[in-house]
């Protein structure tokens, strides 16, 4: 087993990794990256969290 050191944090590492292959994937282009998610997202059958709207700052609270 390899030591960790504290000062390092491997996790941050490799999600910053994955961001840059996933860019690269896609040429860094955002709306392809979306895309790609959304399709993947869709196609996992997994229900997707959303939150509730808040209340609005125009109706009244009582």
């Amino acid at each position: 087993m390899t030591q960790k050191s504290p000062d390092r944090d491997t996790t941050i590492e490799d999600i910053h990794a994955t961001r840059r292959r996933i860019a690269e994937k896609f040429g860094h282009d955002l709306a392809a990256i979306v895309e790609d998610a959304r399709k993947r997202q869709a196609a996992s059958g997994h229900e997707i969290w959303r939150p509730k709207p808040k209340p609005s700052a125009a109706s009244p609270s009582s």
